[in-house]
């Protein structure tokens, strides 16, 4: 397989993570089991944390010389969790738990401020394989195809109960199916273009990518620990996500140091 159709392939798979998701508009009535979803977001974040470390910010401090080999690396990690702060206070805001029974008219608004919430965080997300695949093209960031990959994965395993809390509210709100599928689809059509775009600059990428690799890292923790942790924890059956994130981490940790 060249390596065109691996970077189309990998960039492909979250967006099909937030496609399958949102493809439970045509199959369930009520909203995702709590269960289900609690282990789906634990699973995310035990791979997103352990790809934050083995994917991101150990291949940027392996790619910076000099005498303070750590610099860009803490200056990007905190730049990235400061631009997902920064989204967080200037556009609509909700978390991924919107279990609450409300009326129509208030699950449609609160599906559409979701909408928009996800969409923008799913930017940064792309960027962040973007960068990967970048420095995977490159062969100078220690980056393996099986991290790069796995990163994906993760990414799209989180993208899977944004989409379906997306389309599955409007369709009990009245849209139809194939309509709130559109909708919970297009959510996460802007991660395939941010890494497309990021990997069209690789050339102007190169120069900074301990940078960015950090930045990505920071970007991800950020989701890990505002999303996907407080959202998993929350109700009960808390210890189902817990499991989770350690089954997550392990298998990321295998894929990035076992496989690469």
């Amino acid at each position: 397989m060249t390596d065109f159709w691996i970077v189309v392939i990998g960039l492909l798979i979250p967006f099909a993570g937030t496609t399958l998701g949102a493809a439970m508009s045509f199959f369930l009535k009520k909203e995702m089991n709590v269960t289900v979803q609690k282990l789906l977001l634990g699973f995310a974040a035990g791979v997103m944390i352990a790809a934050s470390i083995w994917s991101l910010l150990i291949p940027a401090l392996e790619m910076t010389v000099g005498p303070v080999k750590w610099w860009p690396s803490a200056i990007g990690f905190l730049l990235g969790v400061g631009f997902l702060l920064i989204l967080d206070n200037i556009i609509p805001h909700l978390h991924l738990n919107t279990n609450e029974p409300e009326g129509p008219k208030k699950d449609l608004k609160k599906t559409t401020m979701l909408t928009l919430a996800v969409t923008l965080h799913n930017i940064p997300e792309g960027m962040a394989v973007g960068v990967v695949f970048a420095g995977l093209l490159s062969g100078e960031a220690g980056i393996t195809l099986a991290a790069a990959l796995a990163l994906t994965l993760g990414i799209a395993i989180q993208n899977f109960p944004e989409g379906a809390i997306i389309s599955m509210p409007l369709r009990s709100a009245g849209a139809s199916k194939f309509k709130s599928f559109i909708h919970g689809m297009l959510s996460g059509i802007v991660e395939p273009i941010a890494a497309g775009l990021t990997i069209l600059l690789l050339s102007l990428v190169l120069p900074i990518l301990p940078y960015l690799l950090a930045f990505a890292a920071g970007a991800m923790i950020y989701v890990v620990v505002e999303e996907l942790i407080p959202e998993s924890q929350s109700g009960t059956h808390s210890n189902i996500a817990t499991i989770g994130v350690a089954i997550g981490f392990v298998l990321m940790m295998v894929l990035d140091v076992a496989l690469g």
